[in-house]
């Protein structure tokens, strides 16, 4: 071969690589505001009146919140492990991957790809259009055309740039989180002792059992921290960064909301928070000046956190397919990366017009029903992987958890809880995604093995 030929060939394989890999652009606090901006959404607004009406007791109601982030630390410290170990794009494809079953890590895209992560984008799409409806009176098939709407416009934030996808991503979540912590600080100046000291209501469940149906109900405000786990391949020196980042996100959350259900049970009484549609609006609404103004500063925080979460997803979900495509176990042209952009503009903008396709064959609670029952079964196989894991001889990671069988067993239990309380309630739809799953996952991992050429092979 002339010399000229192998540098065409040499110039060739490097545009080849520069197609299909990420680069790590991302820092500390970029990995922050996807954890906080992914869990702090539309579920704390009305989750406080469900969480009071379970305690029955106001003081019960803020031990619930706080024990609640609190069983959520073992599972952040095991994605705190698992994402030093393997700092790649993919999350829990990735750890089933390094576990030792293929399948299994197809399974858990193949889930999320159409039982978590498209829905996700639906209901948050729909969420911010039901709030704006609020103001504007708009309904029907308006609703939804506005949430496609939505849906583009952070598609195309998040497929053109990911430091600008970053950056803006950063700014919402401290611009969303800016009100709560505003909130609390001018409603601490307001609560009522009593209130909060008033004995549980007549007729109220009491004791352990109370507590524990009480903290069951936190559980949905608090998903979404491990989020920044399937980016990893994207943050710099993510072997020290993704580990703090998880544990200050499960922290920080914590304490907004348990410093913001004081503030709601030391304003209203329990049971009327227990039995309000808008607890949040309602206990502002207890605020001097902010009282009149209570309902539309609610709906317009509503749809300013909502927007962070909405972003969120956009931007770190498709990395899984990403992750996929490169092992063949996806269709190729999801793990090119634009060359100009150096995004996987493919892999977004697939998952994205999925998520409008549910806008328009679904409602918000039929979603629901999907999404957490498949988010739950992926969780809960995901954390019992790290007993494979931690028998690999290579697998080194740069943090490793404290008591770590005792740590994941507790992740286990806690995730396997709300899983089996989830089927509870919604029993057809999570019928419905284990049937799916199980039907077709298998003959497309097949078809996936058979026609995909993975670019980890060049």
């Amino acid at each position: 071969m002339s010399t000229q030929s192998q540098a065409e060939a040499t110039a060739g394989a490097a545009a080849e690589e520069v197609k299909h890999t990420l680069g790590r652009k991302l820092g500390f606090w970029a990995v922050v505001a996807i954890g906080i901006g992914t869990t702090v959404g539309s579920g704390i607004f009305s989750s406080v009146g469900e969480v009071a009406g379970a305690a029955g007791a106001a003081w019960m109601t803020i031990l619930a919140f706080l024990l609640g982030g609190v069983i959520m630390i073992p599972q952040m410290l095991l994605y705190a492990e698992l994402s030093s170990a393997y700092p790649e794009n993919g999350g829990a494809y990735v750890y089933f991957k390094e576990a030792g079953s293929k399948f299994l890590a197809f399974l858990s895209g193949w889930i999320g790809f159409f039982g978590t992560d498209t829905p996700g984008i639906s209901i948050m799409a729909l969420a911010i259009a039901n709030y704006i409806a609020f103001f504007t009176g708009i309904g029907g098939l308006t609703v939804k055309l506005l949430a496609v709407g939505l849906i583009l416009i952070f598609m195309f934030i998040h497929m053109t740039s990911v430091e600008k996808g970053a950056a803006w991503q950063t700014f919402i979540t401290g611009f969303k989180v800016l009100p709560f912590v505003l909130l609390i600080g001018i409603g601490l100046f307001y609560i009522r002792g009593d209130l909060i000291a008033t004995p549980a209501l007549e007729g109220a469940p009491t004791g352990i059992m109370a507590l524990l149906a009480a903290i069951s109900a936190t559980t949905w405000s608090y998903d979404g921290m491990q989020s920044a786990c399937w980016i990893a391949g994207e943050v710099k020196n993510p072997k020290r960064n993704m580990p703090i980042a998880l544990i200050t996100t499960v922290i920080f959350v914590t304490v907004l909301y348990t410093g913001l259900t004081t503030v709601a049970v030391g304003l209203l009484p329990v049971d009327a928070l227990a039995g309000s549609d808008a607890p949040i609006s309602e206990a502002m609404s207890k605020i001097p000046l902010i009282g009149a103004m209570a309902g539309n500063l609610t709906a317009i925080l509503a749809i300013i956190v909502i927007i962070g979460s909405l972003s969120s997803l956009i931007m770190f979900q498709p990395r899984q397919q990403w992750a996929m495509a490169q092992d063949g176990l996806w269709f190729r042209a999801f793990g090119v990366v634009h060359p100009k952009w150096e995004t996987p503009v493919l892999s977004i903008v697939v998952q994205c017009a999925f998520g409008i396709l549910f806008v328009f064959l679904s409602n918000i609670t039929e979603l629901l029903g999907y999404f957490t029952f498949a988010l739950l079964l992926r969780s809960t196989f995901t954390f019992a992987a790290v007993f494979w894991l931690r028998r690999k001889p290579d697998y080194n990671p740069a943090y490793k958890m404290p008591v770590w069988q005792f740590t994941t067993i507790l992740a286990i239990a806690f995730s396997f809880i709300l899983l089996v309380s989830t089927f509870m309630w919604a029993p057809l739809p999570g019928l419905i995604a284990s049937a799916v799953a199980v039907v077709t996952g298998y003959p497309a991992y097949i078809y996936f093995l058979k026609t995909q050429k993975p670019f980890t092979t060049e």
